[in-house]
């Protein structure tokens, strides 16, 4: 992916961050106002919930009581229990048939009520039989208390729950013989009810025990512990608000809902919106910003292109053409030529003093002994032509060119007697001769600049065998450029007269190296300085002198 222009890119993240900033802050004002408005409507929602509550359980229990009040003239029942209450009264026995006949009538008047229970009291709150899904939570015997009113409604808190009751007085002519109590249980499924009533979690406790919940348990948990009557509080780390929606005795039934989620929905409905509104805003800064970025760096833009066009190519001898866009690019553009006149004339400079370093060693070199005057020169001059037919660029060319002017810089460090010595060296003068490639390597390494040249200094003397030095290098694992030198360091050597011996011919020097290739020395370059010599290999000593001598650098 292309890389966008700098001043591009810092355009586009100065808009980009200005408008985050922006966005941000209206985020934030929004959700504290979003959380502020969302508190005041769930607790006025609660409110009207409560009223709306009350107005319909005013209804309710007008329509129950009226009810009751019907059920409880159910003349079989009155009779039945009034007779069982007088026989016991003076025999001091119970009929049980008077008594089937009462939990019968019972029976029949639950049906008729939406109530769990349905019991007939005694006048002392004892529990004489009780019909409905509830019943054995309601066992005869039982003791409830019964309000002096001929109806009424109030809550009932039995040792298998608690209820919400609503009864009438049972009379037989002028005198009250009991009451007919309809019980609804305070559960879950009534918790659940008041909750889709009110569209709000509820919580019903008795004694400040949770006895029934739409809301997660600590949230109940909390709310007892808080005890709180109406407004807002912190339950289950969330803020909720809480309204009573009745209090009867030891009795709460608390209505409230979380402020927090309700925030969380508005204030995600808010980010929609502003995410909206932020990805116009983004699109269009960023069309702004491109266009004026573009405007501004597009001449910068040609400016650079041109200048890196010139430093691939090397080619620091080109100048600028002003692009008229702007005085100030204009005069970039010509410091820029100042200063690029300046650097070739002082890379001109550096490199002719590279070279006359390079063939300074060389010659330095060479001096120490007479009969290897001229042979860094020959080596190089060998290694290019070499070069040439294995098809080098000119920057390995060059490469090759100046690595061979130096690949015995070595030598330095060996002694003069080992170095001028009339005859074969001992293996002990052999192994000080060894050391010249490691040696010329550790003196170049100094340089940064001669660091294209160290692996012909280093493994020039490495071969395809593996029997080389100093690294025992095979094939391909040996540089090119190592390689080569190797070949024409080899016929240099053999076709150069030394103080122990004779110059061999040329054609002599030629059978070795191919005797020998794919050995000692790389098949490859081998054919190459055959290619690059005459085709006639016997030539002579004076004759292969004079055309190196053409060569020479």
């Amino acid at each position: 992916m292309k890389t966008p222009p700098r001043l591009l890119a810092r355009t586009l993240t100065v808009t980009f961050a200005t408008v985050a900033v922006i966005l941000t802050v209206v985020f934030i004002v929004i959700t504290l106002d979003v959380r502020d408005r969302v508190r005041a409507a769930e607790t006025e929602k609660l409110r009207v919930s409560e009223n709306v509550f009350t107005a319909l359980e005013t209804k309710r229990q007008q329509d129950q009581i009226a009810a009751m009040a019907t059920l409880a003239e159910n003349p079989t029942l009155k009779a039945a229990l009034d007779t069982y209450f007088t026989e016991s009264r003076f025999s001091g026995s119970s009929d049980e048939q008077l008594r089937a006949t009462v939990t019968g009538e019972a029976a029949k008047l639950a049906t008729q009520t939406p109530a769990d229970v349905l019991a007939v009291v005694q006048t002392d709150g004892k529990i004489f039989t009780s019909a409905g899904p509830a019943a054995s939570r309601w066992p005869s015997g039982e003791k409830i208390d019964l309000p002096a009113e001929p109806t009424f409604q109030s809550v009932t808190v039995l040792p298998a729950g608690a209820f919400r009751v609503t009864g009438a007085r049972l009379t037989f002519g002028d005198r009250v013989i009991g009451a007919l109590v309809a019980g609804t249980s305070l559960d879950a499924n009534y918790a659940q009810e008041l909750s889709n009533l009110s569209t709000a979690g509820v919580v019903v406790t008795v004694n400040n025990s949770v006895v029934a919940r739409t809301v997660p348990e600590e949230v109940a948990r909390d709310l007892v512990a808080a005890k709180p009557t109406t407004g807002t509080g912190m339950l289950g780390n969330e803020e909720y608000a809480i309204r009573t929606m009745f209090s009867s005795g030891a009795t709460r039934v608390y209505t409230l809902t979380s402020i927090d989620a309700a925030a969380r929905k508005a204030t995600s409905d808010a980010l929609v919106a502003v995410a909206s509104i932020a990805f116009g805003s983004f699109i269009l800064a960023a069309l702004g910003s491109f266009w004026l970025a573009r405007l501004l760096s597009e001449p910068i833009n040609r400016v650079s292109s041109e200048i890196a066009t010139m430093t691939n190519a090397h080619d620091f001898g080109r100048t600028l053409e002003p692009t008229g866009s702007s005085r100030e690019l204009d005069a970039l553009t010509t410091a820029f030529n100042d200063l690029m006149r300046g650097l070739a004339a002082a890379e001109a400079e550096t490199r002719s003093a590279y070279l006359g370093a390079i063939r300074a060693l060389a010659a330095a070199l060479d001096a120490r002994d007479p009969y290897t005057a001229g042979h860094s020169e020959r080596v190089s001059t060998l290694s290019v032509k070499m070069g040439r037919v294995m098809n080098l660029d000119a920057n390995q060319l060059e490469v090759l060119r100046l690595g061979a002017l130096l690949h015995d810089i070595g030598k330095i460090g060996v002694s003069d007697e080992i170095l001028r010595k009339n005859g074969p060296l001992t293996a002990e003068e052999f192994e000080q001769i060894k050391r010249h490639p490691a040696l010329g390597a550790r003196i170049l390494r100094q340089v940064p600049l001669f660091a294209p040249h160290l692996p012909i200094v280093e493994l020039h003397h490495e071969r395809p065998d593996g029997r080389g030095y100093p690294f025992g290098l095979r094939g391909e694992d040996i540089p090119l450029d190592a390689r080569i030198v190797h070949v024409a360091d080899a016929f240099d050597a053999m076709t150069s007269a030394r103080a122990y011996r004779a110059a061999r011919p040329a054609a002599v020097a030629f059978a070795e190296l191919e005797r020998f290739s794919g050995t000692q020395f790389d098949p490859a370059c081998v054919e190459a300085l055959l290619a690059a010599m005459p085709a006639n290999h016997d030539i002579a000593e004076p004759a292969l002198a004079q055309l190196l001598g053409r060569q020479l650098v």
